[in-house]
């Protein structure tokens, strides 16, 4: 692998991102964090060499398609702290992507075209206003990590019993009202946090996956 060819530009205070950058085609990352940006440009498609992409800390409401044709995108994926309210369905091209965090943005359903990103391993999506998960979530097979503090969701779709390979999911503050029983046969689950649940009505599996070792935080 070739080493890294980073462009760092966090925290400058930048507003736009200068048109420079978008020509620096050999770049792997690029991080354009924490700048008070408000758009990106669709030029971001020609930086095809990146495996990084660091959008976190600001102000930017959407994403061009073309963030699809990020196809070497391979590590991670920093979107937190914007007021994002969709993704680009391109998105679903980048399955090379390991770690996705879409926090703190202001979505109000799940973008299905996540699930398509088939390589990640951890997906941070809390403090949303999400509702409900998509039945397509159960294809996400290599997902170890879901991290879903702080939305709206009431219950999991039975679906869910096809990410074989989660081993946290975090679902702290959400209005959940109940658990489907699919979640008591997910084999490599090692930690489930209820904290700030209120509303539960506490399936009697609980006990079961705490006799397993799984750690259920209340």
């Amino acid at each position: 692998m070739s080493a890294d060819i980073t462009i760092n530009l966090w925290k400058q205070r930048l507003g736009t991102v200068p048109a420079e950058i978008w020509e620096r085609t050999e770049a792997t990352v690029l991080i354009l964090a924490d700048n008070g940006l408000t758009e990106i440009s669709p030029r971001i498609g020609n930086m095809q060499r990146l495996r990084t992409l660091d959008l976190g800390h600001n102000q930017i409401a959407s994403l061009p398609e073309e963030i699809g044709e990020l196809t070497a995108l391979s590590d991670f994926l920093y979107l937190h702290d914007n007021r994002l309210t969709s993704l680009p369905a391109s998105i679903a091209r980048l399955t090379r992507v390991r770690y996705l965090n879409i926090s703190e943005n202001q979505l109000s359903v799940f973008p299905e075209s996540i699930c398509q990103m088939s390589g990640l391993l951890e997906l941070r999506m809390t403090d949303n206003q999400i509702s409900q998960l998509p039945a397509s979530i159960g294809t996400m097979a290599q997902l170890r990590e879901l991290h879903l503090r702080n939305n709206r969701l009431r219950t999991l779709p039975e679906e869910i019993a096809g990410l074989s390979e989660l081993r946290q999911i975090d679902l702290r503050g959400n209005p959940i009202e109940t658990l489907p029983d699919a979640m008591a046969r997910l084999p490599k689950l090692e930690k489930l946090d209820l904290r700030w649940v209120t509303t539960l009505a506490e399936p009697a599996w609980l006990g079961d996956l705490e006799t397993r070792g799984c750690l259920v935080y209340r």
